[in-house]
């Protein structure tokens, strides 16, 4: 009898660190959460606002960064509420890409904080848009001080998102962090892609880094196509009257149903 495998911790993750590359997986269905965690994946982000005690369950034994939407939470204390309730349903460490100074008083809280570096899709203005970072000397030099001033304040990794594959390696083996590659070649800690990118459903765009592995897209629209002509039946079997038939209506013996139209008429 096989034991299930037991969930990593921070520090599980952290002596990983340069020994294999690790897989994640951003989902957000239990139905892909369950299978990201019979295939095997390592790690799971998954949004807070999807987070529950069904995504821990479906998620086994995947370790889970829980995202904190920057937008949707806005002050300190807004954070703090939601990384401790994200903690509680069994995340096992949340994604913030706020202030230096709420990531690090979640940090000081013992809270295990992964934030971003490279592209951030939430700040992609301040870099020039929806782009490679980190292609000048200088520019790279910035995301390199962006890395340490996050492992000053108590991070415990960092998305790296399209930076040049040389740059990731150097940052890499320059840091304790764990970084998890969206877009930054093979030297990350971590590989990390979208379920719909992988699946190939994607809605938008679909960046370069990402690749497919299954045609989901034709599957859904088949099944959707599918609803329509189900529902169309229906209504249409309501307004001939074909519905609801003989098989699905409840019955009453004669005799109680007579009684009962006595009473009625009494």
């Amino acid at each position: 009898m096989s034991k299930t495998p037991k969930r990593p911790t921070v520090a599980d993750i952290r002596a990983m660190k340069g020994k294999r590359t690790l897989t994640m997986l951003y989902v957000e269905t239990p139905e892909e959460a369950a299978a990201a965690a019979e295939a095997g994946v390592d790690m799971l982000s998954i949004i807070d606002p999807v987070w529950t005690s069904e995504m821990r369950d479906a998620a086994g034994a995947c370790f889970v960064q829980v995202g904190l939407l920057y937008g949707e939470l806005v002050t300190l204390e807004d954070y703090q509420r939601a990384a401790h309730h994200a903690m509680q349903v069994g995340g096992d460490c949340v994604y913030c890409a706020s202030s230096f100074g709420t990531i690090k008083a979640l940090a000081d809280d013992g809270i295990p904080v992964v934030s971003h570096v490279g592209l951030i899709p939430s700040k992609a203005t301040w870099t020039g848009g929806f782009k490679a970072v980190g292609k000048t000397a200088d520019s790279a030099l910035s995301v390199f001080e962006h890395v340490r001033k996050l492992e000053e304040i108590g991070c415990f990794g960092a998305e790296l998102e399209v930076v040049p594959d040389r740059i990731a390696a150097e940052i890499a083996c320059r840091t304790s962090l764990v970084l998890l590659g969206m877009g930054a070649g093979p030297y990350a800690d971590a590989q990390y892609l979208f379920a719909e990118d992988v699946l190939g459903y994607t809605r938008g765009h679909k960046p370069r880094h990402a690749r497919t592995y299954r045609d989901f897209r034709s599957e859904l629209d088949r099944l959707q196509r599918e609803r329509v002509a189900a529902f169309g039946e229906f209504v249409n079997d309501v307004t001939t009257g074909a519905y609801p038939a003989a098989a699905h209506c409840v019955g009453i013996e004669d005799d109680e149903f007579s009684k009962f139209m006595l009473a009625l008429n009494d």
